[in-house]
């Protein structure tokens, strides 16, 4: 039987559906309806989070011990009432009422206001079974068609976000939304299956908002409107429904919610937000010191230097070629010395080698760790190393001993994982013999005790557990410092080990447009650690094209430059003077912001709130944001609208309502408004919300630099009267050049740029290294900004935290007025500018 396919075979058996309530029982969760055989389950776990739960056969499934979500015994019990009628019963939190009718079984959702949501429509919930199954037995997820599913009404103006790693648009509204882990090389905007399966979305209209979690790792899908126009069913191929309703009513609080239901990021370290340069391949220690180099000599700031593939002997996972890479801890000491940490890739395939004393696949097999068929025989597929076997990362002990084996690379310095091919993305014979893709058998057995089960249930986690053993592997490993893991595939609370980049993209104008909607949809799924290779990785990039790709990738929260083997290489020099300058300015720019960044990911880490932001996610009440796809937010004080096709040198820019300053020329305008941007080669179009505190940095050429370059000089910094190509972007009007050396494990001194506003802005440090900020090593500080016609007044509070930065100088710059500058030693001050 052929074990690719990309859709799972379907059926044209009938749905059969939920019978009416017969009887009712609560208990201090909420309600359990006895539906004929089928039980329904309705648990309040906070005032905003419901729990649905239907089984067919009034039996449930045992929690797994890979469950990606948060217990419901873990959860805080809150007040509800219940009210019973002979037509319904009704659970009603603080924020919300859901109502369940007994005939037809349905359930629907009410805000305070009364406003209807997530309402069980057309067949509400139903199933239908497999070839083979019964009502005892119900849905052997797999392949014969057995499923469940609900139906519910699409409201006036209702748009759909999130779904994790999508391609198109921001907007997902007609679309089907299919959740099943692909290797989707050579994907395009219409592509359904990616390396990602997050089976979450929020749906928004004015005034209140929703998220969906349906909980099952089997194959599942969202059809958003596209079949039936007015309905969004989910469906999936395990043995029950199991959903989360999370009310809003804005997208902040439903990803604060969901984060708290599927984890969140931990703080990765510092220099994980600089610049990061990689290649397939940097195939040898000579190239990779000639790359070092480069980035130096040109004072072309960069933090992280990734080896692909063949770094390895022979593409076998945990080793280094003698040839290539004789002394790879010399190396990477020596990159340490120039302030680069280095990342390496590791797949999940093991060369099978039975007599090669290959100690990774002898141990595998020693321990009977490789996945294998129903017939008891060890499934191998095709990937670099050619014939190939796999580790069962459902199993504990197996990733246990997987995270051990990162022991050979932490060992010589290496700082940071990088999981590539980890669908698992395998061919049914050796690469170049122009073979089909395969996965393993959907009846194959992986885990094991209680937990066993087939590949069915779990194929949509085996990046993610494979990110989790690394994760782990990697805190036994270099306890004492934060390391940095990349994976192509995961699945929902991915987040908690992991970030992200959307995988193998392409040297296409339509891939740079692509990246914001897919990279803010991550978002909104609540992973925040997000990127996608800078210029694509396949084919080769123009100048303009990485140009404009380069400008834009500043605001990615993982900034890394990729390339694949045969096409052109993508340094920021490869493409002459300009572009190098372009690059140089705005890699420059990144790492003056990188305060105001590393606050986003302590927000993530602390919130769930996204880094890179659709304007909806701050603006859910303008509907000109609902289906804006080409201008983002990073955080809520910057926004950005970057030229995303070829000869574009103007564009239209919406700004929602407040004041807006323009980030380069300091214009002021009033939104909600349309403008016209000029947007120069040199330029991308940038903006700052009335009010923003943008905490700034010297420029250094990686994050841990205690001294930052040289200073220019007043007359070179002046945007405006430096002609077009030529102008320093990290100059004067951003305000860095001229300040001191930083201070080891802090930011230094600052610039803080205020536009004149209203605002607050809170700012976070730590060492940014160690885990000593979980004991509280860390510190806050908040400044606000108001008017005080016909001044303006600046309010900085009193350091907060155990974390102590020595002393420093801080110039606050309210934009248009003028600065000031005053030691900062902890304690609270008030400016006055007018």
């Amino acid at each position: 039987m052929p074990q690719y396919f990309g859709k799972l075979p379907t059926t044209n058996q009938a749905w059969s559906t939920i019978a009416a309530v017969e009887s009712i029982d609560s208990d201090q969760r909420g309600v359990w309806c006895n539906c004929g055989e089928a039980r329904l389950g309705i648990k309040v776990l906070a005032p905003n989070l419901i729990h649905v739960q239907m089984s067919p056969t009034g039996e449930f499934i045992p929690r797994r011990s890979w469950a990606v979500t948060k217990d419901d015994p873990e959860w805080q019990f809150v007040p509800f009432q219940v009210r019973k009628s002979d037509e319904k019963v009704e659970i009603e939190t603080e924020q919300l009422r859901v109502c369940i009718e007994r005939n037809p079984c349905r359930i629907a959702c009410f805000d305070k206001q009364g406003r209807l949501f997530a309402q069980d429509v057309d067949l509400g919930m139903a199933w239908r079974m497999n070839k083979s199954s019964s009502l005892s037995s119900p849905l052997v997820g797999g392949t014969e068609g057995g499923a469940v599913a609900a139906w519910k009404r699409i409201e006036t103006n209702e748009h759909f976000y999130g779904f994790g790693e999508r391609t198109g648009l921001l907007d997902k509204l007609s679309e089907v939304k299919t959740n099943w882990a692909t290797d989707c090389l050579d994907y395009g905007s219409l592509t359904d299956e990616m390396y990602q399966a997050i089976p979450f979305f929020i749906a928004l209209r004015p005034q209140l908002a929703y998220g969906i979690f349906c909980n099952t790792t089997f194959w599942s899908q969202f059809d958003i409107g596209a079949e039936q126009p007015g309905v969004w069913r989910m469906e999936t191929r395990g043995n029950e429904l199991d959903y989360y309703i999370i009310y809003g009513p804005e997208p902040a609080q439903i990803l604060s919610t969901y984060t708290q239901l599927t984890g969140r990021m931990p703080l990765p370290p510092k220099w994980a937000l600089g610049y990061h340069q990689s290649r397939w391949s940097y195939e040898s220690e000579a190239v990779v010191r000639e790359l070092a180099q480069e980035f130096r000599q040109r004072r072309i700031p960069c933090d992280v230097i990734h080896l692909d593939i063949d770094y390895m002997r022979g593409y076998r996972v945990f080793t280094w070629s003698p040839k290539r890479f004789g002394d790879p801890a010399k190396l990477i000491s020596d990159l340490k010395q120039q302030g680069f940490k280095v990342v390496t890739i590791i797949d999940p395939g093991v060369k099978y080698e039975p007599e090669g004393d290959y100690h990774v696949f002898d141990q595998g097999l020693k321990n009977d760790y490789f996945v294998r068929k129903s017939d008891g025989r060890i499934f191998h597929g095709y990937v670099w190393p050619d014939k190939a076997v796999f580790p069962d990362f459902m199993r504990a002990e197996v990733r246990q001993w997987w995270g051990d084996l990162h022991a050979s690379l932490t060992d010589v310095g290496v700082a940071g994982i990088w999981h590539d091919m980890n669908e698992p993305a395998i061919d049914d014979r050796p690469f170049g013999d122009r073979g089909v893709k395969i996965w393993f058998p959907l009846d194959a057995p992986q885990g094991d005790g209680s937990d066993s089960t087939t590949h069915a249930e779990v194929h949509n986690l085996y990046g993610l557990m494979m990110a989790k053993a690394s994760y782990e592997g990697m805190l036994r490993q270099r306890p004492h410092e934060r390391s940095f893991i990349l994976t192509r595939s995961g699945f929902a609370g991915v987040q908690r080990y992991s970030s992200v980049w959307m995988g193998d993209n392409q040297s296409l104008w339509d891939h740079l447009e692509m990246s914001l909607p897919m990279l803010c949809n991550m978002g909104l799924s609540g992973v925040a650690f997000v990127g996608c290779d800078i210029g694509g990785f396949a084919g080769n990039a123009t100048a303009e094209l990485f140009a404009r790709w380069m400008q834009q990738a500043i605001l990615y929260p993982l900034m890394r430059g990729h390339s694949a083997m045969t096409t052109a290489r993508h340094e920021p020099w490869v493409f002459g003077e300009q572009v190098e300058n372009i690059c140089r300015e705005y890699i420059n720019l990144r790492y003056q912001l990188l305060p105001y960044i590393y606050t986003l990911f302590w927000q993530a880490a602390t919130t769930g709130a996204p880094i890179l932001r659709p304007l909806v996610y701050d603006y859910p009440n303008d509907s000109k944001t609902y289906t804006l796809s080409d201008q983002v937010l990073l955080g809520s004080s910057i926004m950005a609208a970057p030229i995303l096709r070829p000869g574009i040198e103007y564009r239209a820019v919406y700004l929602p309502e407040g004041s807006w300053y323009d980030w380069w020329t300091g214009e002021l305008y009033q939104g909600p408004t349309h403008i016209l941007a000029h947007a120069p080669l040199e330029r991308m179009p940038l903006y700052v919300r009335g009010g923003g505190i943008i905490p700034m940095s010297p420029i250094v050429q990686f994050v841990d630099e205690r001294s930052p370059q040289p200073p220019l000089s007043r007359g070179a910094q002046d945007l405006s009267a430096a002609p077009q190509g030529t102008q320093d972007l990290s100059a004067a009007p951003q305000g860095t050049q001229d300040l001191p050396p930083k201070a080891l494990g802090a930011w230094g001194d600052l610039r803080l740029r205020i536009w004149p506003g209203t605002g607050e802005f809170t700012l976070y440090e730590d060492d940014g290294n160690s885990f000593e900020y979980r004991t509280g090593a860390w510190a806050t500080t908040t400044y606000r900004v108001r008017p005080e016609d016909p001044q303006f007044i600046v309010e900085i509070e009193a350091r907060s935290g155990q974390f102590s930065p020595p002393s420093r100088e801080v110039i606050v710059e309210l934009v248009g007025v003028g600065e000031q500058r005053f030691t900062d030693d902890g304690t609270a001050q008030n400016l006055v500018f007018g």
